[in-house]
C-alpha cells in the first residue's frame, strides 16, 4: 500500500490529457456503479477527503461525486490495473449513483447477449432490489411492488409472515422445487419490507459478516 499521495500518483499512467478512467464499484455488493474519468487533482482531493471526485471532461472542472444530490460515494480503497492505467475505485453508496435515480448507471438493459446463458449469482439479489427501490421512487400502476409500497409495512409484513408459512410447509414435504419458489417470493418480500423501512440491505450484509465465523455465537445467530 502507497504511503503517501505522490507515491499513490507515481503508480498511476495518466493519459495525454492527464486523466484516467475509473470504475466506481459497491464494496459491499460488486455492483459497478458508474465509470468516471479523475486526474491527479481528482485523486487527490478523494484520498484527502474520502469522498470519490472526478474531473468533468465535458465541463472541464473538479466535481465531487454529489456534489447537489448528497448521494455521495465514500471511498473504501482504490486500485490500480496491472498496468496502471485504469483505477478501480470501490465505495461505499450513500443513494444512488446515476442521475436518473438508478442504482447504478449500467441498470439498463443489455444490448446483446452472447451464446452462454448467464448464471444465476447473488448478483441476481442485487438486480432485484435496485427495481425494488425503483417502484418506491416511481411508481407503476399495475406493479405489484409498487402496490405492496402503497399498502404499507403492515401489508408487507402479512406477506412474509405468509410466504415464511410457505416456505416451512415446502421443506417439510422435502419438495426441493418448491422450496425453492417460496425461497424466493420470501426474500422478495424481505428485500421489499427492508426498502419500505428505509433499511439499507448492506446493513444486512454487514451483521452477517460481522457473525461469520465467531467461536461462540449467541444462539440464533448465523455462523460457519
Amino acid at each position: 500500500m502507497a504511503s503517501s499521495i505522490d507515491d499513490v500518483l507515481a503508480q498511476i499512467r495518466f493519459d495525454e490529457r492527464g486523466l484516467v478512467p475509473a470504475i466506481v464499484q459497491d464494496a459491499a455488493t460488486g455492483q459497478v456503479r458508474m465509470l468516471g474519468y479523475a486526474n491527479a487533482e481528482a485523486i487527490e482531493r478523494t484520498l484527502a477527503t474520502g469522498l470519490v471526485h472526478f474531473w468533468s471532461r465535458s465541463r472541464e472542472r473538479l466535481w465531487m461525486k454529489g456534489e447537489t444530490s448528497g448521494h455521495t460515494l465514500e471511498l473504501v480503497e482504490l486500485r490500480p490495473d496491472c498496468d496502471g492505467d485504469a483505477l478501480l475505485i470501490r465505495v461505499r453508496p450513500r443513494g444512488p449513483t446515476c442521475h436518473l435515480g438508478r442504482e447504478s448507471c449500467f441498470d439498463s438493459e443489455p444490448l446483446a447477449r452472447g451464446s452462454v446463458p448467464q448464471p444465476a449469482t447473488v448478483q441476481v439479489i442485487e438486480d432485484v432490489a435496485s427495481v425494488i427501490a425503483a417502484r418506491r421512487r416511481e411508481p407503476r400502476a399495475g406493479s405489484y411492488t409498487s402496490y405492496l409500497f402503497q399498502e404499507g409495512i403492515d401489508k408487507i409484513a402479512k406477506k412474509i409472515g405468509e410466504e415464511s408459512a410457505e416456505v416451512i410447509i415446502a421443506a417439510k414435504n422435502a419438495d426441493a422445487s418448491a422450496l425453492a419458489n417460496e425461497a424466493a417470493d420470501l426474500l422478495y418480500h424481505l428485500l421489499v419490507l427492508l426498502e419500505a423501512a428505509g433499511v439499507d440491505r448492506t446493513q444486512v450484509w454487514s451483521v452477517l459478516r460481522e457473525r461469520r465465523g465467531r467461536p461462540q455465537p449467541d444462539q440464533g445467530s448465523v455462523s460457519s
